[in-house]
This record gives structure tokens, C-alpha cells and sequence, in this order.
């Protein structure tokens, strides 16, 4: 199975992994791991102010910071991981890499927002549900 988790670091990242720890089908060798976070875009005019080199330098420091304890996470439990980033809405990035790269299962931690919270800031995991179609399991 073609698994892609995705990750941002927070609490809810380490509760999916730790999910994914219990459970023996989900969490093996025999499948095939894709670790992915999105980077927000910054403004530009703070792009323009510091330079593409600089910008583009912070954007992979932070997805490093995200993607290594994942990474370090899998291969304790025997599994060598692809990672990939990409720069812009979360919700999108992770709906379209789940498309494109026909990932078999998405498995991502969820923040668990109340109904009107998702009105007023919209949420991630809103937006991976409405675009994705590849089957999604949200750890809470």
C-alpha cells in the first residue's frame, strides 16, 4: 500500500504517529511511506525584501525541522520514508500530492476545530476532505 502521512509538527502530527504505532497494518515495512508538510508563501514584499535565496533557504530549514523527527520516528520502526515539501495552502498541497502521486491512503492528525471555528478560519483538514480523492484517515 502507497501511504502518504501528513505532518506539521504539531501534537496532533505526534498523535497520528502514535496511532499509527498501535496499529501493525498501518504502520509496516511492506508499505510504502511519503512524510509531506506545506510551507506557507510569504508576503511579497518581505520576499522581495530579504531575496528568492533567503527565502527559499527558511522555507527548507522550517520543512526540515517538521520532516526529521518523522523521518527518524519511521525508521526506528524499520521504515525508510520519502519526504517532500511544497510551498502554499496546506489543504491544497496535500489534497493534490495525494491525487497526483496515487497514494493508496492519506493519513493525517486533525485539530478537531468546532463548526464555526471552520467558518471563521476555514481548516485544513476541510479542504483535504473536499479535494482529495483518495481515502483519508484523520487521527484526533
Amino acid at each position: 500500500m502507497k501511504i502518504l502521512l501528513a505532518v506539521d509538527g504539531s501534537a496532533y502530527s505526534k498523535k497520528m504517529l502514535a496511532y499509527l504505532s498501535t496499529h501493525e497494518a498501518l504502520l509496516s515495512p511492506a508499505h510504502e511511506y511519503t512524510v509531506f508538510t506545506a510551507q506557507p508563501d510569504l508576503p511579497p514584499r518581505a520576499k522581495a525584501a530579504v531575496g528568492k535565496e533567503v527565502v527559499k533557504s527558511y522555507q527548507s530549514e522550517e520543512a526540515e525541522k517538521v520532516l526529521a523527527p518523522v523521518s527518524k520516528f519511521l525508521l526506528r520502526h524499520g521504515i525508510n520514508a520519502k519526504t517532500d515539501w511544497k510551498v502554499g495552502p496546506a489543504g491544497a498541497a496535500i489534497a493534490k500530492l495525494a491525487d497526483s502521486g496515487k497514494f493508496d491512503l492519506l493519513v493525517m492528525g486533525s485539530h478537531g476545530h468546532s463548526a464555526l471555528a471552520n467558518l471563521v478560519m476555514g481548516s485544513v483538514t476541510t479542504q483535504v476532505l473536499a479535494h482529495c480523492e483518495v481515502p483519508v484517515l484523520l487521527v484526533r
